[in-house]
């Protein structure tokens, strides 16, 4: 099947985000994908912030971009765009680093007035950045993603199905299987 990278851009360590990415990975890799995890939050600042390119960890994630037949992208969404942190790694990949790639954005977010963030503020730079496809992504608001004290996550039922959706459609462009059901939360 296909090399699927599931890409992070929140900054924070308890990231409900990169929690939800690492959920809806599982339900990649049952569809029979390989799934490579990328948190931006792990690349080393001093590249980001200076726009080093050839810093070895940048020239790395530009490598998994380049290996990848779609990737998943994850951002909260501050003042109603993506993240600052994701910003910082879209800006040191090639102008044409989503050629050919299929792309399923997300965001998660804290109230419905930001709803709009990934086709208004995500959408336009991961097409100009030459996405072949992206799919209709999702917001997910923050109080439908409950974290438990072991780290486990519990994603309401009605959002729970709405993400299953999103990411069988990815699944299907990228040539996957259709997952079971999902079950509530």
């Amino acid at each position: 099947m296909a090399l699927v990278l599931s890409v992070s851009g929140s900054p924070s360590p308890t990231s409900r985000t990169a929690r939800l990415l690492r959920h809806l990975d599982d339900r990649l890799r049952v569809q029979g994908h390989e799934v490579d995890p990328l948190d931006v939050r792990s690349l080393p600042a001093d590249a980001l912030l200076g726009a080093d390119f050839r810093h070895p960890a940048i020239v790395e994630a530009t490598a998994r971009f380049e290996r990848a037949d779609g990737v998943v992208i994850g951002t909260p969404v501050y003042k109603a765009a993506y993240s600052g942190l994701l910003k910082s790694l879209l800006d040191l990949l090639p102008q044409y680093a989503l050629a050919d790639k299929t792309v399923l954005p997300l965001a998660t977010g804290g109230s419905t007035a930001h709803v709009l963030a990934i086709d208004y503020a995500l959408r336009p730079v991961l097409s100009s950045m030459g996405a072949a496809h992206i799919v209709p992504g999702w917001f997910t608001l923050d109080r439908s993603l409950a974290v438990g004290e072991d780290g486990s996550l519990t994603v309401a039922p009605d959002t729970a199905r709405a993400l299953a959706e999103v990411t069988d459609r990815f699944s299907a462009v990228l040539g996957g299987r259709t997952a079971a059901p999902v079950p509530a939360g």
